[in-house]
């Protein structure tokens, strides 16, 4: 998958909230993509509902993987800023597309709710910044989402996202962190 990761004044200082509110454009398009994916793949999606609710654990198990690739490059403090604001940014993108899809109303608890589960839940599994997420964080991801997808296929969904779409969203993702992070973070990592 093709992202857009590089900034266009190039010499300024980018504050937490604008790196992490461009990290939740490319997870949001991650998390697109890999619906896709998956429906090209023959799993079976039925609504736009549907669609939205793999999005949204896409949307959670990258928000965590993110906060886990920051762990080493901010301090506490820094960390919750920016993660915080990629998750409000995150929040608000979905809730408009309920929004339309849905009609008007108040999504935003139900989404933070699942997101603060999922970041909980996830935080059992261990994570290495080399390797990435452990199997088992891995395969919670991927009950994750083959507990809202359709019938079709249902049996193997876990093991492609374990094999094929978690680690293509791992990659992408922290392909865009190298692109949009200070060297000097980088650097440190």
């Amino acid at each position: 998958m093709r992202i857009r990761s590089k900034w266009n004044a190039k010499n300024r200082d980018r504050s937490p909230e604008e790196i992490s509110g461009v990290l939740g454009f490319i997870s949001w398009r991650i998390a697109m993509q890999a619906v896709l994916d998956l429906e090209n793949n023959e799993f079976q999606t039925d609504t736009q509902v549907q669609r939205l609710a793999i999005i949204w654990e896409f949307a959670a198990f990258l928000i965590h993987v993110t906060d886990r690739e920051m762990y080493d490059r901010m301090d506490q403090d820094e960390r919750q800023i920016f993660i915080t604001a990629m998750a409000r940014n995150m929040v608000q993108t979905m809730s408009d597309n309920m929004g339309d899809i849905l009609g008007p109303g108040d999504y935003k608890d139900d989404l933070i709710s699942t997101l603060n589960l999922r970041m909980g839940e996830f935080a059992r599994f261990s994570y290495d910044q080399k390797d990435g997420p452990s199997f088992p964080m891995l395969r919670f991801f991927g009950e994750s989402v083959t507990a809202v997808i359709g019938e079709k296929n249902r049996k193997w969904v876990t093991t492609h996202i374990i094999d094929i779409e978690a680690p293509d969203a791992v990659k992408t993702l922290k392909r865009g962190m190298a692109n949009l992070l200070p060297e000097e973070e980088v650097a440190s990592s």
